[in-house]
């Protein structure tokens, strides 16, 4: 194994190489990385939509109210000569003063019916007081509570005053009559609409304004003192809602120039496009085609509500962009109120913007109320005006040559507007103008299509874009595209429904309602559809069917199971997801579609995706499973037999590798035992009973720091480290949070130290509400109680947990929670903390001897029963109980009869959490209370609080969920276009992960220029620090100055440049446990940290050592069944970036193989030997491991073969424990092991024997070997480390600390290399932690 010299490349190929090595950072594959790592899984908080029209309103009643006395001028206006004359595009004076006034009000009436044609009209012509009254009160006592709207003409009466009067006539046309506007708001009540066409007319509103505000007091003074006088008179209506249009302000005169209609208001008002293009004509700017005279305007051809036609056109343009403007300009809330709620009150409004254009340019200033902010200038009138100057621009033509007519490009030209806006934006910014345009497009065919597509674009923007198009009103629209049978549209709609439905899912009533849920139906349905857009369909119909009865009910006709389960095996994993989902939640508490689901035999279709690549998928798959076994109906055998089967199904998952997983498992089994709820409390008296007797052995000889002898623990109370090493811990996880841990730590009964363990921590706000006795948050059965539990039922007899017989069960899913309820990942352990403290509370108080009322009469609730009431059976005279035929089929061994014969059981003390005193089994108290009540109440009178059969659901609170539905929902209301920030080129992150490359290239660089010259010294201590723990594992971060000392069961971080301690962090495992190994995961990147303790379990680690709080990213059993030993290797693992997997092994028979992208086990390769596994080492190129046994044997395994021959060497030359084998990475590699002899020996892979011996130190605790240098570091028990070349030679001896007086180094504890730098770590016995390097000058 000597130096090679080829590997002493000229510094031109290292230069190449470390091009090369850039690159091989961005390719290689980083682990736990995903959104289910880095967010936490809940849904998005809903945004409050105002979109939808809580009233939305008509106008049902118009009085046309005409003052005109055609041919007599009121005395206080001054008329100019020539003037303006036209009343609703009629010449008075063409014809007998009585005739013209009927024919103006007809043509009024015609011109508001464009508008509104279903209304009722009344004119009222030239009319008195009383006329108007009675008018006025008839329309509102027919329109009850719709609106009503008056419309005054007062051309021929004098102007308003300002009391607040306007004018009539009296019967015989001598005298002007004023009218009180206070008596007008009496007829007309409220909601109601007014115009006002006089002068003046600003006047009237604000009139009626100070009326408004008067009413408004006398309501209250009503209100307050009934005696009052005005509390005796009727109540005056409220004028909250009523809107009024005036044509001027309080001091100007209407126009008067000839060119215009005298009502030039009622003409902007009622027939904008005829006004709009005389005034446009009168202009004096310059036209495309001059000389388009004022009688060519009349001839233009078409009808206004056919958009083909020329004036059909431009009145729809005219719409557009009206509406437009006042979205731009108006509140939201008013734009609703105005232009949504009632159609003719919008299209007034949208005619009332034209007017002010036109009237301020004659001076004159129409008001409304509400207020609105002035639109006269806004830059979409130019749109207008180039709109109908390109069509009067073809009048000419058309009339005279019969041309065709060519279609304004403004629709085109402002969707490319649209797409300008949404592809150059940034994200923080206005709203696009055009999005009201976009809706007035979807009618259209010929820019249907691409309307669509880019307001999906808009939708993908994110949930403010959503509400945004909801709010302009895009709903209605999308909702009739639906009845469309255009193949095209499809996609477009599934993604646009898609993204409303995220954000807002209230529609799902508005779909089925409209039967849109069919258009989904047959997207999904359809095969030829491209995965991704029957995801969405999926996803819409989940939506569909989410607790809502009709929509359950609709899909389940609609054959949705049928179609959901052909797709379950799609290669598209989002779909996948979605399938299950929607089949969880069209059978949740809905009984016909889950019977329809067991005639497909959806459970076991659906087992598949138990075992699928895809975490997300398998905990969708276990969502639907629970909810199928959750369903509250009366079961029958067939369906228990069915609730077996996906219970142990279901148990599979127990050691699955994700925890989004079991945490959905654990709900899942929660649905199973408030469904089978006492065969749960008798299983778990059984359990109680069982561990009081049961002295478990003591699972660990801990070693205490700083001596090596063994101390025998007793399980009871555990240990705690003195408190003050806690205080510098950050929090370490937000479930467990220790600082909080600590003010919580209980005394236990005899007043003794403090308690400390994982059971006593403090939970998040999210286990502990509900914990416990309802009035008291303590936990029944702490976690050294489950633990205990668990760990007695694993030695017992029944361990396997596949191939059960069916009445065992609930022992089995009793024996999983237990098992979750250790889980290393707290949410999960919480959750079944939860379940299993419900089960025991009841199953306590259920147990508890009541006051008996007669002896002679016992009830007894029979377990099996899982309906949820309970059955009970009388039986007559003394006799015991025997327990029921149905009791003796929850476990295999018949219950005993009860051993006092009919006495009365004695009464024991309240049950106390610490399980002490004898729990006797279920069916040996006589039982005055059902299994599901809600626990003890005031009165203990037997039956008095057993009536209510619902009532045990409401303890452990049976719709425990995860919030994994929600959380898969955001993937649609997010962005799905927009580039991923890590692959934007100029993203922060991009550019912090190019800074990380590049340091990671000088780190390899400057350290192997300094390996390459040769290290021929290693003792510079160039750090030394106490470490709060003994430490037990040390860890190099590959490339910051950083290192990872873990102690039993908390990690410490330095900085070994600056010398600074950066973190220090609980681990969470359990006392009796330690941690025995840590990886760097993605050391390149983004650094993780993996800790492996001596019972299996894996935690991974976040946010350490940078200010942060730690965070645990997740957490999962490695190994099952390891008994923590002192002896034993503990837990070894060996991580592979470049493949993701992750080689895990120790005081187990077998070497695990977990695939870290899929999160699950993929290969278990056994080691074919008896004794446990020290030491592993990959390489990934081969496909080889190679492992270092307690037996001394070394063994190489290729895993890519079968389980039984994938050993393809064992080396039997080393007679001991073999403390390190090492795997070399180049593709001739040897296998370097050494044994606590201190015998080096070298392997070739291909020879049976090994090629080179070397002996070094012997009693060796520590090894490592550098992976570059070719260094060896051996750690003795006789503190002292002896650091050898690849001959062999010693290099350097340490045996003192510097500094310090010279003292001696502690026995070696653990050692370890630094990958890239010749940096060695130290840890000993006497908590110091020491760095020791090569010589000065090389570095």
């Amino acid at each position: 194994m000597k130096m090679d010299s080829e590997l002493l490349l000229s510094p031109a190929v290292c230069l190449a190489e470390e091009e090369e090595a850039d690159m091989s950072d961005w390719n290689l594959p980083l682990a736990f990385m995903k959104k289910r790592h880095s967010e936490k899984i809940e849904g998005s908080k809903a945004l409050a939509q105002s979109w939808r029209m809580k009233d939305r309103m008509k106008t049902v009643s118009v009085a046309l109210v005409l003052c005109l006395n055609v041919g007599v001028d009121p005395p206080d206006v001054v008329k100019t000569s020539p003037c303006a004359r036209l009343e609703c595009w009629i010449d008075p004076l063409s014809m007998s003063p009585q005739k013209a006034l009927e024919t103006i009000g007809a043509n009024l009436q015609k011109q508001y019916e464009n508008w509104q044609p279903r209304a009722r009209y009344k004119q009222s012509l030239d009319p008195t007081v009383d006329e108007v009254k009675k008018l006025c009160t008839s329309l509102r006592r027919n329109a009850k509570e719709e609106r009503v709207l008056f419309h005054y003409n007062g051309h021929g009466v004098p102007r308003p005053t300002v009391n607040g009067e306007i004018w009539v006539f009296n019967k015989n046309y001598t005298q002007y009559i004023p009218l009180s506007v206070y008596d007008l708001q009496t007829w007309m009540g409220s909601p109601s609409i007014f115009v006002y066409d006089c002068s003046n007319a600003g006047i009237i509103v604000k009139s009626f304004k100070q009326f408004a505000l008067q009413r408004e007091q006398e309501l209250e003074v009503a209100a307050i003192n009934p005696n009052h006088p005005l509390a005796q008179m009727p109540l005056p209506p409220s004028m909250k809602n009523c809107i009024q249009l005036a044509a001027c302000e309080a001091s100007e005169l209407l126009p008067m120039n000839p060119d215009l209609p005298a009502d030039l208001f009622t003409s902007c008002l009622t027939t904008p496009i005829k006004i709009a293009l005389r005034w446009f004509c009168m202009q004096k700017s310059a036209k495309l085609v001059p000389g388009v005279t004022l009688d060519l305007i009349e001839k233009i051809p078409g009808r206004l509500n056919d958009r083909r036609t020329p004036l059909g056109e431009l009145n729809w343009i005219f719409t557009a962009i009206t509406d437009t403007i006042a979205w731009n300009v108006l509140p939201r809330d008013l734009f609703q109120k105005l232009f949504r709620q009632d159609l003719l009150v919008a299209s007034l409004f949208r005619n009332f913007l034209l007017a002010e254009r036109i009237m301020r340019s004659y001076n004159c200033t129409p008001v409304s109320s509400p207020r609105l902010p002035p639109t006269y200038m806004h830059a979409m009138w130019q749109a207008w005006d180039l709109a109908v100057d390109i069509c009067l621009s073809q009048l000419p033509t058309i009339i005279e040559e019969g041309t065709a007519f060519r279609h304004s490009p403004f629709f085109a030209e402002q969707l490319t507007a649209f797409q300008v806006w949404l592809t150059m934006g940034v994200e923080n910014r206005n709203p696009p103008e055009q999005l009201p345009i976009v809706l007035q497009v979807l009618l259209s065919q010929v820019h249907r299509l691409r309307a669509l597509d880019l307001l999906g674009r808009f939708l993908d923007l994110g949930p403010w874009a959503v509400s945004l198009a909801l709010s302009v009103g895009i709903f209605p629209y999308v909702l009739k595209l639906l009845q469309s049978s255009a193949r095209e549209l499809r996609p477009l709609l599934v993604f646009i429904w898609a993204k409303i439905l995220a954000v807002d899912s209230s529609c799902q009533a508005d779909l089925v309602k409209d039967n849109g849920h069919k258009y989904f139906l047959s997207v999904l349905a359809d095969p030829y559809m491209p995965a991704e857009h029957r995801t969405m369909a999926v996803f819409i119909l989940a939506v569909i069917v989410n607790s809502y009865t009709t929509g359950q009910e609709a899909c389940l006709q609609g054959n949705l199971i049928a179609i959901c389960l052909e797709q379950l095996s799609d290669p598209h994993p989002l779909l996948r997801q979605w399938v299950a989902i929607c089949l969880g939640r069209i059978w949740q508490n809905f009984d016909s579609a889950r019977w329809c689901g067991v005639r497909d035999s959806a459970h076991e279709k659906l087992y598949s995706l138990l075992s699928d690549p895809i975490p997300e998928v398998r905990c969708a798959a276990v969502f639907a499973l629970g909810t199928f076994v959750g369903n509250s109906a009366e079961r029958t055998d067939h369906s228990t037999t069915i609730d077996h089967n996906v219970a142990m199904m279901l148990a599979q998952l127990i050691n699955d590798g994700s925890p989004v997983v079991r945490k959905e498992l654990v709900v899942a089994l929660s649905h199973l035992v408030v469904q089978y709820e006492s065969n749960f409390c008798t299983v778990a008296l059984q359990f109680m009973e069982e561990e009081k007797n049961y002295a478990v052995p003591s699972p660990a000889n801990t070693l205490e720091p700083g001596n090596l002898t063994p101390v025998r623990d007793s399980p009871a109370i555990p240990r705690l480290r003195s408190v003050n090493s806690y205080t510098n811990i950050r929090a370490a996880t937000t479930a467990r949070n220790l600082n909080k841990s600590l003010q919580n730590l209980n005394l236990n009964e005899e007043g003794g130290p403090v308690a400390f363990s994982p059971g006593n921590l403090s939970t998040s706000s999210s286990a502990s509400s509900t914990l416990g006795s309802p009035d008291n948050d303590e936990y029944i059965l702490s976690f050294e109680t489950i633990d205990k539990m668990r760990r007695v039922s694993s030695y017992s007899s029944l361990n396997s947990l596949i191939g059960v017989s069916f009445n065992s069960v609930y022992t089995q899913i009793w024996r999983v929670l237990l098992h979750l309820a250790a889980d290393p990942f707290p949410e999960v352990s919480d959750l079944a903390m939860k379940v299993l403290n419900s089960i025991a509370y009841k199953a306590t108080i259920n147990a508890r001897p009541q006051r008996i009322l007669d002896s002679g009469s016992l009830t007894q609730s029979a377990p099996a029963s899982p309906t949820s009431k309970g059955a009970h059976i009388h039986q007559a005279g003394g006799s015991p109980p025997m327990p029921s035929a149905s009791s003796s089929s929850l476990t295999n061994e018949v219950p005993k009869p009860p051993t006092r014969g009919g006495e009365q059981p004695p009464t024991r003390p309240p049950y106390t959490p610490t399980l002490g005193g004898q729990a006797p089994h279920s069916h040996q108290f006589p039982r005055t209370r059902k299994m599901f009540d809600k626990g003890p109440s005031g009165s203990e009178q037997a039956g008095d609080d057993a009536d209510d059969p619902g009532g045990h659901k409401a303890y452990m609170n049976a719709n425990l969920s995860t919030g994994l539905c929600d959380w898969s929902a955001k993937y649609f209301a997010q962005p799905v276009m927009k580039i991923p920030e890590e692959h934007d080129v100029e993203s922060q992150v991009r550019k912090e992960r190019e800074w990380r490359f590049l340091r990671n290239a000088r780190v390899r660089k400057q350290s192997q220029r300094i390996t390459q010259r040769g290290v021929t010294r290693l003792d510079d201590q160039i750090f030394i620090n106490r470490n709060p723990g003994v430490p037990s594992v040390v860890k190099f971060h590959p490339f910051n100055p950083c290192i990872a000392v873990a102690d039993k069961d908390s990690i410490c971080f330095w900085d070994w440049e600056k010398a600074e301690r950066l973190d220090y962090f609980y681990n969470g495992n359990p006392r009796y446990t330690r941690i025995t190994a840590m990886e760097y995961l993605n050391g390149h990147d983004y650094s993780l940290l993996l800790t492996a303790t001596d019972d299996g379990a894996l935690r991974i680690w976040k946010n350490f050592a940078d200010q942060r709080n730690p965070e645990m990213v997740t957490a999962w059993q490695g190994l099952s069944d390891m008994l923590p030993t002192t002896r034993g290797a503990g837990m070894v693992v060996d991580w592979e970036q470049e493949t993701g997997l992750l080689m895990t092994s120790g005081d187990v028979r077998v070497i695990r193989i977990w695939d870290t992208e899929r999160e699950m086990k993929v290969q278990d390769i056994p080691t074919g030997a008896d004794s446990c596994v020290t030491s592993l080492s990959c390489d990934s190129q081969r496909s080889l491991i190679a492992a270092g046994l307690g037996d001394g044997s070394v063994r190489l395994y290729d895993r890519r073969m079968g389980a039984n021959e994938c050993r393809v060497m064992t080396y039997r030359e080393h007679s001991s424990w073999v403390v390190k084998a090492h795997l070399q990475k180049q593709t001739d590699g040897k296998i370097i092991s050494v044994s606590v002899d201190g015998d080096v020996r070298f392997f070739e892979l291909r020879s049976p024997d090994s090629v080179n011996v070397l002996q070094t130190v012997k009693g060796l605790t520590a090894l490592d070997i550098h992976p570059q240098a070719n260094l060896f570091a051996c750690g003795s028990m006789n503190q002292f480390i002896a650091v050898y070349n690849s001959n062999g030679d010693v290099i350097s001896n340490i045996k003192y600390y510097d500094g310090f007086m010279g003292q001696r180094i502690g026995a070696i504890s653990c050692l370890a290399f630094h990958p890239y730098w010749p940096h060695l770590a130290v840890g000993s016995n006497d908590y110091y932690m020491s760095i020791y390097s090569a010589e000065k000058r090389l570095r």
